[in-house]
């Protein structure tokens, strides 16, 4: 089974259009690829794939501490405890705990004199099952004010685990979360090949080494993706030499081009219509997936 995870070392680089125009080549080919959008801070692959909902789950992570009213004696010894200020009193002079404000560590809940404050499990957000015109999806969304975790990511590469055929050439392709944080990390455990979408500037060249770096540390080969890469000349040369010194994988370069927004407005794949870069798109795919079917090239990395 290949795993292939488009990231970015940062948000608004195109690593979704991307990703989607991969799908859609994966789906053309008769490759039956299992979908999954990991980027769930901001989740918008659905956006483009239209998908029908078959399974729709609620998304529980962690506790926020609830006053009861009816056992409270108002002693106050909460407030004095909560060290993240969520713990406050209405205008009857009663104690309440602002949802928002609460870390969920529990203290109040364990030490309050009368256990008077339950400790319910967090709604978070849904995550669900879905068919598209290219496969299976995956795909989850967040509450609002609800914080991403790695746990929701790991959860959501599990269920596309679970969808995907046993066969060796099954295939999953995941919109990886940006940066290099926790939900990132999950994204890229057990991926097969992580593919890194790059703007040319000096801050996209440094987020790219940054992700990269992280790749490295966990093992994972690399292909990059310079989108823009007309935009800044300069820029697109010193990411490429700077993948070539790393012996990271150049898939290609994507020119700026109106066809991307243009894709978006009608709610399609950049490579569901023939275009210059529709056809661009196809040879980077070629080159992606023999990257990801060098288990050679992840051998020699698994030996630093």
């Amino acid at each position: 089974m290949r795993e292939i995870v488009v990231i970015s070392g940062k948000g608004g680089t195109g690593k979704t259009t991307v990703c989607a125009a991969l799908a859609a080549l994966a789906s053309r080919e008769g490759r039956n690829p299992v979908l999954c959008d990991l980027d769930v801070d901001v989740p918008d692959l659905h956006i483009i794939f239209d998908p029908h909902v078959q399974q729709e789950h609620p998304f529980v992570s962690g506790n926020t501490a609830v006053i009861n009213e009816n056992v409270c004696t108002q002693c106050g010894r909460c407030l004095e405890l909560c060290q993240f200020g969520a713990v406050g009193q209405n205008g009857n002079g009663q104690f309440i705990i602002d949802a928002l404000d609460c870390e969920g560590c529990g203290v109040c809940h364990k030490l309050c004199p009368t256990g008077a404050i339950e400790f319910p499990q967090r709604h978070c957000g849904t995550w669900y099952l879905s068919q598209t015109r290219f496969g299976s999806f995956v795909h989850a969304q967040l509450d609002p004010g609800q914080e991403n975790s790695g746990r929701l990511v790991s959860l959501l590469k599990q269920q596309a685990r679970q969808l995907a055929p046993t066969a060796e050439d099954s295939l999953i392709l995941c919109d990886g979360s940006p940066g290099i944080g926790c939900p990132v990390i999950s994204s890229l455990s057990g991926a097969t090949l992580a593919v890194a979408v790059v703007e040319p500037t000096p801050s996209g060249r440094h987020d790219f080494e940054r992700v990269a770096d992280l790749c490295r540390h966990f093992r994972i080969p690399v292909s990059v993706i310079i989108n823009k890469a007309d935009l800044n000349n300069d820029e697109a040369r010193a990411i490429e030499e700077y993948a070539v010194r790393q012996g990271y994988t150049l898939a290609g370069c994507l020119p700026f081009s109106p066809l991307v927004t243009e894709a978006m407005i009608r709610g399609e794949a950049l490579t569901e219509r023939d275009s210059p870069l529709a056809s661009e798109l196809e040879k980077i795919w070629g080159r992606i997936c023999a990257a990801a079917d060098k288990p050679a090239r992840r051998a020699n990395i698994n030996s630093l």
